[in-house]
């Protein structure tokens, strides 16, 4: 059977396999979420000044894309209307909003100094057997050949404390291009536009052949769960933002039947189109 894994569902499980089952098996509809929209309303703004000749990446320029950009997205799924409010000021407070996210993110990188080499790259690697897959935001390539890793986040940089957590992602991506290129990435960096902070992290082999054991161990885990259809909540403080509480037994719910399929399903989610890799924070 076809085995992959990105890293937003590889946390999904970590975090509680039993929202792994409800997002990737029974696929169970989730609120839009309003800060989650504004992160991919930004993420494309800053994929789009980079279509633009150097000299006019300007903040001016990417200000004039926000509406459009958000105009796309709402062509594509018009129900998010409903996020910013029934009025043209609750619009232009919205829109507002991500342009301020937009003019830090030019407070701290200057897109006329920068050539990505990739935006919005899909990647994936063959890991013995398990594919992992991947979007990342942005990918700089040195004349030197040395690769840069950089991820956007809208929110603010995480604490000490959960650093690894937000890291887990880039070295998910370095360990992709490591083993597919050949080459290991100089630099990841995380872009926090909320507090206006870099997460910057070099990783090496050490790193790397660490996280490669953690997936394969991650991986046998989903595969036990899959066979047993014994997928257990796990109860954290993050249960208060799951849109999934009324469902679980931790919290006095009961999920639905696992649906037809649900092992393959769990396995490979791409049979049914889910890279699970939007990252709209």
């Amino acid at each position: 059977m076809p085995a992959s894994l990105s890293p937003s569902r590889a946390s999904d499980f970590m975090q509680c396999p039993l929202l792994y089952r409800f997002r990737v098996i029974d696929k169970l509809p989730e609120s839009p979420s309003a800060a989650a929209s504004r992160g991919t309303l930004v993420h494309s703004v800053l994929e789009r000044i980079f279509d633009v000749d150097a000299p006019n990446r300007t903040l001016e320029r990417a200000l004039d894309l926000v509406p459009h950009a958000w105009e796309d997205m709402l062509t594509d799924e018009p129900e998010l209307a409903e996020l910013v409010g029934s009025t043209p000021h609750d619009l232009a407070t919205w829109l507002r909003d991500a342009e301020k996210l937009v003019e830090k993110w030019f407070a701290m990188e200057n897109p006329q100094f920068l050539e990505p080499a990739e935006r919005e790259l899909y990647v994936e690697a063959d890991l013995d057997g398990l594919t992992l897959r991947g979007y990342i935001d942005r990918l700089d390539v040195a004349p030197g050949g040395q690769i840069r890793v950089v991820d956007y986040k809208t929110g603010r940089a995480p604490s000490e404390l959960f650093e690894n957590k937000a890291l887990f992602q880039m070295k998910f991506y370095a360990l992709v291009i490591w083993r597919t290129r050949g080459v290991m990435p100089l630099m990841l960096q995380l872009v926090y536009l909320g507090n206006s902070q870099f997460l910057r992290y070099q990783p090496d082999e050490a790193d790397l052949l660490a996280l490669e054991r953690k997936l394969k161990a991650l991986w046998r885990a989903i595969e036990r769960c899959a066979r047993t259809g014994d997928w257990r909540p796990k109860k954290s403080r993050l249960c208060s933002w799951c849109d999934h509480k009324a469902l679980c037994p931790e919290w006095g719910g009961t999920p639905p039947p696992l649906p037809e399929h649900a092992a393959r399903l769990a396995l490979d989610p791409r049979t049914t189109g889910d890279l699970g890799d939007v990252d709209g924070d």
